[in-house]
């Protein structure tokens, strides 16, 4: 598949993928698909659940709007990926908040640093220093978390 950074043998990126895409993923071995677009981004495949579950992978969709994004919304993003059968594709419109939320979950779980999480978005393609924003909020959540286990 085009516009697709494995990330682990369990998780995967993307920038919105189309229905042949979610074809060839089932056909890949994928397992599930994490959509984080809100329906009402431009771009949205309204039947994308159905072209997913159709091709034998199990579909969740938690919009992930930056501006509106809060510790509880990350929390429970967070929890989805856990709980996906893997390996999972997670995407948005051009995978930047799936690189940032699949990190994230990375950063907990091996217990790096934020700085060791930038590294592997820049090895695999992703300038978070291009996104100050993001690269905040990352850097705060992870460090928060990092702090309170």
């Amino acid at each position: 598949m085009e516009n697709v950074k494995k990330i682990n043998d369990e998780l995967t990126v993307a920038g919105q993928v189309t229905p042949e895409q979610l074809k060839q993923a089932a056909h890949e071995g994928f397992k599930s698909v994490l959509n984080l677009r809100a329906p009402d981004e431009k771009g949205f495949l309204s039947d994308e659940q159905q072209q997913a579950e159709a091709a034998g992978l199990c579909y969740v969709n938690i919009p992930v709007k930056l501006e509106e994004i809060s510790d509880e919304l990350i929390h429970e993003v967070l929890r989805q990926i856990d709980k996906l059968p893997k390996p999972a594709l997670v995407h948005c419109a051009s995978a930047m908040r799936a690189v940032v939320i699949t990190l994230m979950n990375i950063a907990i779980w091996q217990g790096m640093t934020p700085q060791q999480a930038f590294e592997k978005a820049a090895e695999i393609g992703f300038d978070l220093n291009a996104q100050p924003q993001i690269k905040q909020l990352f850097d705060r959540y992870v460090s928060e978390y990092l702090k309170a286990t």
